[in-house]
């Protein structure tokens, strides 16, 4: 691959590693490390939709990783946070590690991995262990992840939904996710959680993004002042209306400045849902990672990566390139 290719708004396009196998690395992000980007996430099966533990969005595999120097060839690394074949362990699959997220901790020296945890056999549930975030940590980017557990941010009544991390300018870092509370029914929003020092627990400082009641799927930017989140409706698998966010201080008020998404006349964020932002290495560039889940086969999902554009108005937009070159 030469170039980032997409093809039309609803055409399911394969990209393929350095041995020729498709990428199967779904919801993940992407960490640059000892030279190299680093592009992780969750191994789909090669299945339809089902609930149960039939379906193709579980995982018996894990959370998996590629490195590359260009953004285009991809090598594959192997599996840095493994399913259990025991039925005791936490991990044990079919299971998730859903929208895996990785960041550096300067400090301790650390990769530090989040995700949204559901545990055997993979269902969104509103029980323990079905609505968590996991940790797992690591000495280096791409090596064996060791798994520390799950919880609840906030509280015990907050159950957890999309999320992802984000590391700051100053080596802060946060936790934004959909928190979901049963009663009231309609108390679901997004809410940012500042991370410890050592990011691997949760402080007590966080902030609800009251305008962002019913989004999910959180991708985060920053330019020139700002902080931006890219989000996605709550619509499971089917494809909706993105909207975005601004904020000064990622703790204060966030502003709903609407769908980014030019010429998106099916309002349908161009067929996909967003999983994550990242930095061109050395510039102040933004590529949103979006997946187009096929959810008649997930290992034949497809990844949109489109150049976040900075409007001098502070809003940004989103255009959909049925190929484009760095």
């Amino acid at each position: 691959m030469n170039a980032f290719y997409h093809g039309e708004i609803n055409e399911f396009v394969d990209w393929l590693d350095t041995d020729g196998n498709i990428i199967n690395a779904s919801d993940g992000g992407i960490i640059y490390a000892d030279g190299k980007y680093h592009w992780y996430g969750m191994a789909f099966r090669p299945l339809p939709f089902e609930s149960g533990q039939n379906g193709g969005q579980m995982t018996d595999i894990g959370v998996v990783m590629y490195e590359s120097s260009d953004l285009l060839s991809w090598k594959y690394e192997g599996v840095i946070l493994e399913v259990s074949t025991d039925p005791q362990s936490q991990l044990y699959g079919p299971m998730r590690f859903e929208r895996p997220k990785i960041i550096y901790n300067e400090k301790t020296k650390q990769y530090v991995l989040w995700c949204h945890y559901v545990k055997y056999p993979g269902n969104h549930g509103n029980e323990d262990g079905e609505c968590d975030v996991g940790l797992a940590v690591c000495d280096t980017v791409n090596g064996k992840y060791k798994w520390q557990g799950y919880c609840k941010p906030i509280d015990k009544d907050g159950m957890v939904r999309d999320m992802t991390v984000y590391k700051d300018m100053d080596g802060s870092a946060y936790l934004i996710y959909d928190r979901h509370i049963l009663n009231p029914k309609v108390d679901r929003c997004l809410h940012v959680v500042k991370l410890s020092d050592d990011y691997l627990s949760f402080t007590d400082t966080y902030k609800r993004i009251d305008s962002a009641a019913w989004r999910e799927a959180p991708c985060v930017a920053y330019k020139d002042g700002y902080y931006y989140i890219v989000t996605s409706g709550l619509t499971g698998w089917q494809t909706n209306q993105a909207k975005a966010f601004r904020t000064k201080h990622l703790l204060g008020e966030w502003e709903d400045i609407g769908d980014p998404c030019v010429d998106d006349f099916t309002h349908t964020t161009f067929n996909t849902q967003g999983s994550n932002a990242f930095s061109i290495e050395g510039t102040d560039a933004f590529i949103i990672m979006l997946e187009r889940h096929n959810t008649s086969n997930f290992l034949k999902s497809s990844y949109i990566w489109l150049p976040i554009e900075f409007n001098d108005d502070n809003t940004v937009s989103l255009r959909y390139k049925k190929e484009w070159k760095l």
